[in-house]
């Protein structure tokens, strides 16, 4: 029954700050980085994150998840409150990073930190160095989910995606409140989107899904790459872009459109298909996580997959 409440209350948070947002005049202009044509209400991460940790309490109070994840899950109030301000006022990149490095660091003592990477042929269990891999794992899911959030209904997918795919393979109700704390605003979101999450939303989840990262490669060392797979539309669409601008020579902070999903949208597919592929995608992840028992096996094929996807893709659009 909370499930339902839960998606009842994301459902009607999200069409409550829509229509506050609109009143308000609190949307989002149409720049050089826009995907979309028409100032749109943002902000509606919001109702994600309240349902996501009143969710979360809720577990709590009842024992249905485990003290430390439920404190490290917490501990992302703090990106969402920042992250919000700086959807209202834009707060300087310093003061960003540093909340970033700050919930990180926080997120990673609740956890106890990254006990291990294992790399199949051999293990770190030096503690500097794993956490320190961590650490900045967590910073660059969080800033990476927000690069990606770009298309209606793109973020708000891959974070049901992934919830999904956590409760089948994992188990846990924390991954039930996700999905229906997403469910709910991506009714809103989906093309075309009558309000777009933000900063508020994108780096909570972020952070959320690096955070579920950590916890389960403690548990099982081997986790961390099926994780690492399953997010893998997301975190090689961004790095891969990344790194091919930094090799043309281009200023890293200027805002761009030359993420894939971004150059799908520009060829001529509409949100709709792009986010459909998308998920398509994922479902082909999954079942690679699935069926391949070897995770260095399964972590090659995804490679060698998402590459495919992006040859693709430059074919359709040229990266430029």
């Amino acid at each position: 029954m909370i499930y339902i409440l839960l998606l009842i209350a994301s459902f009607a948070l999200t069409y409550i700050i829509k229509n506050y947002a609109i009143k308000k005049s609190l949307v989002a202009e149409v720049n050089e980085r826009s995907s979309h044509d028409v100032p749109t209400p943002h902000g509606g991460g919001i109702a994600i994150a309240l349902t996501w940790f009143v969710g979360l309490v809720y577990l709590y109070m009842y024992e249905m998840i485990e003290p430390n994840l439920f404190y490290a899950l917490m501990i992302g109030v703090i990106i969402s409150a920042v992250s919000y301000a700086d959807d209202l006022f834009e707060l300087s990149p310093k003061v960003r990073l540093l909340v970033q490095a700050f919930v990180a660091l926080g997120g990673l003592v609740a956890l106890g930190g990254l006990e291990a990477i294992d790399f199949g042929f051999f293990t770190v269990e030096n503690q500097i160095v794993t956490n320190v891999f961590a650490f900045f794992m967590i910073v660059w899911f969080i800033n990476l989910y927000n690069f990606l959030d770009g298309i209606d209904g793109y973020a708000s997918s891959e974070a049901l995606f992934l919830a999904i795919a956590g409760l089948v393979l994992f188990g846990g109700e924390h991954f039930i409140v996700l999905a229906v704390s997403v469910l709910g605003f991506l009714f809103w979101n989906w093309h075309r989107a009558k309000i777009f999450m933000g900063d508020v939303g994108s780096t909570l989840l972020g952070y959320t899904v690096a955070i579920f990262t950590v916890y389960y490669a403690n548990e099982e060392s081997q986790n961390l790459w099926i994780w690492i797979i399953l997010f893998g539309v997301f975190w090689f669409d961004a790095t891969l872009t990344l790194i091919r601008r930094k090799i043309k020579g281009e200023k890293l902070s200027q805002a761009h459109k030359k993420h894939a999903y971004q150059r799908l949208t520009q060829s001529g597919l509409s949100h709709s298909c792009v986010v459909i592929a998308s998920t398509g995608l994922n479902i082909v992840l999954f079942w690679i996580v699935y069926l391949v028992d070897n995770v260095f096996a399964a972590f090659l094929l995804m490679g060698m997959i998402l590459y495919s996807a992006v040859k693709y893709i430059d074919g359709r659009k040229r990266f430029e």
